[in-house]
């Protein structure tokens, strides 16, 4: 659990240094190269990867410090927090509280930083005086957005709707996009801005 939760707040933190990137290459491209430089990168990449881990150990030794009196066998597919908190015993409100404040802190600030960097992504795209421009400014966000909101989505719905909104099919249903769908498919939504794999897919559907 604490590895799954690590991996899924740097994932939120890395969708939210992508789009300062798209930012900064769009809204400012003359100062991109001194802006988004290899130190920065690198100090990007490596606070993604630090970001979330002390407050997803926190919460993994909270949630396994309670008494499970009950099955040990839970109904998802992997040890997540809603279905293991289902097997507790007794009051696990303190519990969901702390699940809750860490996906806004790891979660909804991201989000709300990827919201704010669209807005003026698009305001400087709408300015654009060519529609080749603007089409090749929108290409550069698009497969960064569809990977956002399949993540987002899904993991949202999971974690901040109340319990009783949802079962635990919807539970697991919804753990698959953000958990196996949306990984196994950024590859493929990332390489759909090079052109050798669009001239190769346009050559496989012409054949078929």
């Amino acid at each position: 659990m604490c590895f799954f939760l690590m991996l899924a707040a740097t994932d939120s933190i890395l969708l939210a240094v992508m789009s300062y990137d798209r930012y900064v290459a769009i809204c400012n491209p003359l100062h991109y190269p001194l802006v988004m430089n290899q130190t920065k990168c690198t100090q990007l990449a490596v606070g993604s990867w630090l970001g979330g881990m002390p407050f997803q150990l926190g919460q993994t030794c909270q949630i396994f410090s309670l008494h499970f009196c009950n099955s040990y066998k839970i109904d998802h597919f992997f040890c997540d927090i809603p279905p293991v908190l289902k097997l507790a015993c007794g009051d696990t409100s303190v519990n969901e509280l702390y699940a809750y404040a860490v996906v806004i802190l790891l979660a909804t600030i991201p989000f709300l930083l990827i919201l704010t960097s669209y807005s003026k992504i698009i305001a400087t795209i709408v300015r654009l005086p060519t529609a080749q421009g603007r089409a090749k400014a929108f290409s550069t966000c698009s497969s960064h957005l569809v990977v956002v909101i399949l993540f987002y989505g899904s993991a949202s719905i999971t974690y901040l709707m109340p319990k009783s909104t949802h079962s635990a099919l919807s539970d697991k249903l919804l753990s698959l996009f953000y958990t196996i769908v949306t990984p196994m498919f950024n590859p493929m939504i990332y390489s759909l801005r090079n052109k050798e794999v669009i001239a190769a897919l346009r050559r496989l559907l012409l054949r078929a």
